[in-house]
């Protein structure tokens, strides 16, 4: 034959054969059964081989990217499920024009384009927590075992596990979260335990009759004996509130390789060898009052707070 269009191309060939040998060797397929028959055998056989080809090939491909990138197996778990589902959507789509099923193709995509509109005007909040999820996969905001805050500190705990649609945080009141990841990406989120080293602020109060450079020894010579906290950078301690009943000092210090735990603990021990310390020494720690016309009344005992910034 001559001319580009009477050689068919090679998938449509293999089902025109197929076809052929089917009409003459097995009884009661002839004409156009016989070639839907043959393409259905081709489409079967071409998805089959794809879908091998993907994972032998494509899916190591995309295993060693995320390795390259450093992404842990547990974030990758849900991207190498997304990979395999991509690769049964194009087995399908490629094994449908090998059996020369065009036309099947055609339709099927309007259709799936269609449903596709209409489920993600339903799922709007199910995308968008998707999409985050991958952000927090590629930016990397926290990790496994991190402790983070947000929405202005009114939630923190430690990150137990992260999906493409939400992610869990144990509270330190052992009460599990479960956390679209939206409102992680949407605002802003405290992550402490981020870098090699956390710095603790704490106001201790004290008496107007007080030494304030005896007080404020007392804090950094303690604070250089606690095991835990850095020498370098040093302890200080800054006059930063003058209160109605006391003189407030801030002590900054710093710990490495920060965890809630550590530092939940640190911070008890160090504000406790303080006290103690005031205590030995004498320097007192006032309680506010306020003056009535019956007389004094005391109200609650003062509580060491951290001072925010």
């Amino acid at each position: 034959m001559s001319g580009v269009g009477a050689v068919a191309p090679v998938p449509l060939q293999a089902t025109e054969t197929l076809g052929e040998w089917l009409h003459g060797n097995a009884p009661g397929l002839e004409g156009a059964l016989a070639e839907t028959v043959a393409g259905v055998v081709v489409f079967a056989l071409a998805f089959l081989a794809l879908v091998a080809l993907g994972r032998a090939v494509v899916v190591p491909l995309v295993r060693r990217a995320f390795d390259r990138r450093g992404l842990d197996r547990h974030a990758q778990t849900p991207l190498l499920l997304a990979t395999r589902t991509g690769v049964l959507f194009v087995a399908i789509a490629l094994a449908f024009g090998f059996a020369g099923f065009e036309n099947v193709l055609v339709s099927m995509a309007g259709i799936a384009a269609a449903g596709a509109l209409a489920v993600g005007l339903a799922l709007q909040n199910v995308i968008s927590n998707f999409v985050a999820g991958v952000f927090i996969y590629t930016d990397k905001p926290f990790r496994m075992g991190d402790w983070i805050e947000w929405d202005n500190g009114d939630y923190s705990g430690t990150v137990e596990d992260i999906s493409l649609r939400v992610t869990r945080v144990r509270t330190f009141d052992n009460e599990l979260l479960t956390v679209p990841n939206s409102v992680l990406t949407g605002g802003v989120l405290k992550n402490p335990v981020d870098g090699d080293r956390l710095r603790l602020k704490f106001v201790f109060g004290i008496g107007y009759d007080d030494d304030i450079e005896e007080a404020t020894g007392i804090i950094v010579e303690e604070a250089k004996r606690h095991p835990d906290i850095m020498d370098d950078p040093a302890p200080s301690v800054r006059l930063t509130e003058l209160n109605d009943s006391d003189v407030g000092l801030q002590s900054r210090i710093w710990i490495a390789d920060p965890s809630r735990a550590d530092f939940v603990r640190i911070k008890g021990e160090y504000v406790r060898a303080v006290k103690e310390r005031f205590d030995e020494e004498g320097i007192d720690i006032p309680y506010p009052v306020r003056t009535l016309e019956g007389g004094l009344q005391m109200e609650n005992p003062a509580t060491l707070e951290a001072a925010d910034d």
